[in-house]
């Protein structure tokens, strides 16, 4: 198998990128079901834990033991995968959306140079979920180095965690009397949306793919994909039970925050994860199957374009039927994927990597 390739992983972006957009649904269309179910649905946005720790696996997993790593070419891979979809969607976003912020071109920048994540203010603008690809980005710089501390000793998974919390709380003390457009706003902020409260996430998946990687052959689990998403699930329940109302979500909560960047990621996504790559289960066959491979690949458009699509049926109710709307998006998303991302991918690859 090529190592940098692994299906199931593949097919399960699929699944994360439908559990965020089943919270931002509810979001969206609160009154398609009850109150327990919408609180339930709207914690689905655990899915943002799972592409965080998936990144920390895959990086880990194609780039740990490598003998010949080029940091300009990995950045350039990096860049190629996510950028230029991105630049894309958010320059057309800002040419046609009619918000406050269309004519602003401070806010244009602070979203196509990743800093808008950094200032609650400018959080939610432009495409709304790319606020993820801040932290993504951070991890992508920061993962050579995490690698060569890991490697070192074991003891920095916890180090390096404990000191981009104590990091992210002086900054956040620092600017709390500065009123910068949310620059850094407050603890919560800062656990929620920044790299310095979710370094967490992705050091977990770091520490899979390094177990993985040596145990792969001797360590095999019979139950571990349906124990992990069992926990999950238990998880996302019990986040729900913190929520007042749709709006809020449960791991604003200290909790909460426990739950969806800790214990989840720990005992609930690392053996789904691990279940996925050894034991051969119904859930892997059909993830690691061609029809998930396409969603999967596509499931990055999928993500980018979800809640702009959610907003804009939902204001000029062009599509009524709720299963019609999940099924445009994603044709739209193996659209974009074909003809845009996968294209300009390829042609980066090739034009800049020697």
């Amino acid at each position: 198998m090529n190592k940098v390739t692994i299906p199931s992983l593949t097919g399960v972006r699929a699944i994360a990128a439908y559990l965020v957009f089943i919270s931002h649904f509810v979001y969206f269309n609160p009154n398609v079901f009850s109150k327990s179910w919408n609180f339930f649905f709207s914690e689905m946005y655990i899915g943002v834990a799972v592409f965080f720790v998936l990144s920390g696996f895959l990086i880990t997993y194609q780039y740990y033991d490598s003998k010949k790593f080029i940091f300009k070419n990995y950045m350039i891979k990096r860049f190629a995968r996510i950028y230029p979809l991105y630049f894309i969607l958010t320059t057309i976003f800002f040419i046609f959306n009619n918000s406050n912020y269309n004519d602003d071109f401070k806010v244009y920048l602070l979203n196509i140079t990743f800093l808008r994540s950094f200032f609650v203010d400018f959080l939610k603008t432009g495409i709304a979920p790319g606020w993820s690809l801040t932290l993504e980005e951070s991890f992508y710089i920061l993962a050579p180095l995490l690698f060569f501390l890991i490697k070192k000793s074991r003891k920095y998974f916890i180090v390096i965690a404990f000191i981009f919390l104590v990091i992210g709380l002086l900054l956040v003390n620092i600017f709390k009397n500065y009123n910068f457009h949310g620059l850094m706003n407050d603890s919560s902020f800062m656990f929620n949306y920044t790299i310095f409260g979710r370094i967490s996430e992705f050091l977990i998946g770091i520490a899979l793919a390094v177990f993985y990687i040596k145990n792969k052959e001797s360590f095999k689990t019979k139950y571990a994909t349906i124990l992990g998403s069992i926990i999950i699930l238990i998880g996302v329940y019990v986040m729900s039970i913190f929520k007042t109302d749709i709006f809020h979500d449960g791991f604003d909560t200290f909790y909460g925050k426990i739950l969806n960047t800790f214990l989840i990621p720990i005992f609930g996504i690392v053996p789904l994860l691990y279940g996925l790559m050894t034991e051969k289960t119904f859930f892997s066959k059909v993830l690691s199957s061609n029809f998930f491979q396409i969603l999967g690949k596509s499931s990055y458009a999928f993500y980018l374009i979800h809640v702009s699509l959610l907003m804009h049926f939902g204001n000029n109710n062009l599509v009524n039927n709720y299963f019609a709307e999940f099924l445009i998006i994603n044709v739209m998303a193996i659209g974009l994927y074909f003809s845009i991302e996968y294209p300009l991918n390829n042609f980066i690859r090739k034009r800049f990597i020697r």
